[in-house]
């Protein structure tokens, strides 16, 4: 019996999915439990599998295109099967298609304008663009450029220009298989060039540019994830911010010491934080705590969730019970967290559930800043650059190495004066970081 593939539920907080992959196509046999597409959630890539055996008699959704929990979006049954009906109600099921662009805009000035080309999108192509004369073009015209999500994370993990690839998906579409192709026959990744890129010289005198061109991409799951959980942060969460200053330099001989012993370990001052947050967290149980509409939830151990960025947005990996594990334990872990992130490789258990969280721009240069609370936890600390400073100790001007971190707090969770009392044993250990060892 023919039956419809909806789009289904691959992570906790998943509300839509993008279909990165098919891997199979029409008139192949499907089996349960075989891996028939691959999905981008809103934290990750993952494979969808097949729940009946049959034949994938017909593609509801293409690749690039999104589609709601429940949506039909594949139908699988026997091969001579009347699947006419359920046709029927798969569309009237799908959402009506919004354009991507105007087919026509008003001609601007006459007067040259610069070609916009494709920089990397992290999203296919819609399948049409806009040109620099303003009108609507195919997607398949110069300087437009078909790409699935997967393959332009591959493409930009592996170095390469996909502009120069041939696609070998629906009209010319940049898949998986033309990435790995390339892969195969690249031997090395060149280096990336430092430095800022020259400006570009200006027009002829008395020439007047039109309206600049532009091109609409599709807004991945991650960005829409990440959108709709600052809405519901930032307005209905009462942020208060808290900002201290700490004296970092026992903190940054004792790194300095600990990677001489271990040169493999590659401790970071990233690493140092999260334990002196963790084992902070658990003197002050009502930091690490979360807002339940009629409940406060105190939690047992710090799960620490560490803002990684990646090419499609923020996600936030979490070490579990970190206040338990030793600064020997934490780097690997860390990296790991890390490069899996950032390959789209993480399993929702790993990235939901946290406690508290750290969001560092320090390496940025960024003095001081104040972060998002990610809810349901009920604070997020903001850790700036560490920099030498002039300060005053023991009525002396000393040279000395600073940081500054701010703390967002929940104020339905957490006072003024319970943040406070945190943020100073937060200092009083990363000023003292033998407690680590003695404590």
């Amino acid at each position: 019996m023919a039956t419809q593939v909806v789009m289904p539920k691959l992570s906790p907080t998943m509300e839509e999915g993008q279909l990165a992959r098919w891997l199979k196509k029409e008139g192949d046999k499907v089996s349960m439990g075989e891996p028939l597409a691959e999905i981008d959630t809103d934290k990750a890539t993952m494979e969808m599998q097949a729940l009946s055996n049959g034949v994938l008699r017909k593609i509801l959704i293409q690749e690039g295109e999104s589609a709601p929990l429940g949506q039909p979006i594949a139908i699988v049954g026997e091969p001579d099967e009347d699947i006419s009906e359920l046709l029927k109600t798969a569309s009237e099921a799908k959402p009506a298609k919004v354009e991507a662009a105007p087919k026509e805009l008003p001609e601007p000035d006459a007067a040259p304008a610069a070609e916009a080309k494709a920089q990397e999108p992290k999203q296919a192509q819609t399948t049409t663009g806009i040109s620099s004369d303003g009108k609507g073009q195919p997607a398949q015209a110069e300087g437009r450029v078909l790409i699935s999500p997967i393959a332009a994370r591959m493409a930009a993990e592996a170095g390469l220009d996909f502009k120069t690839i041939q696609g070998s998906g629906p009209g010319g579409r940049i898949v998986k298989k033309d990435i790995e192709t390339a892969m195969s026959g690249k031997r090395e990744r060149p280096a990336a060039t430092a430095g800022l890129r020259p400006m570009p010289r200006s027009g002829e005198k008395g020439v007047v540019y039109g309206p600049s061109a532009y091109r609409d991409e599709p807004v991945s799951e991650m960005r829409r994830t990440i959108a709709r959980r600052l809405v519901t942060s930032l307005g209905p969460v009462p942020h208060f911010f808290l900002t201290i200053e700490i004296d970092m330099e026992r903190a940054a001989d004792m790194r300095r010491s600990i990677n001489e012993l271990y040169p493999d370990l590659k401790l970071s001052i990233n690493d140092v934080i999260i334990k002196v947050a963790a084992v902070a967290l658990i003197q002050h149980p009502q930091v690490n705590a979360s807002f339940q509409d009629k409940t406060v939830r105190y939690y047992e151990h710090a799960d620490i969730a560490v803002a990684v960025a990646t090419e499609n947005g923020l996600i936030t990996p979490v070490v579990r019970a970190a206040e338990m594990k030793s600064l020997l334990d934490i780097p690997g872990e860390v990296r790991e967290l890390a490069e899996r992130a950032r390959a789209r490789k993480l399993k929702p258990e790993e990235y939901t559930g946290a406690t508290f969280s750290i969001s560092n721009l320090g390496m940025f240069g960024i003095e001081e800043f104040t972060a998002v609370i990610n809810p349901p936890e009920g604070a997020i600390l903001a850790i700036g650059a560490m920099a030498p400073k002039p300060v005053v100790k023991d009525n002396e001007v000393e040279i000395r190495q600073t940081m500054r971190v701010t703390m967002s707090c929940d104020h339905r969770v957490i006072d003024g004066a319970t943040g406070a009392k945190f943020l100073q044993t937060f200092k009083q250990i990363m000023e003292n970081p033998l407690y680590l060892f003695v404590g």
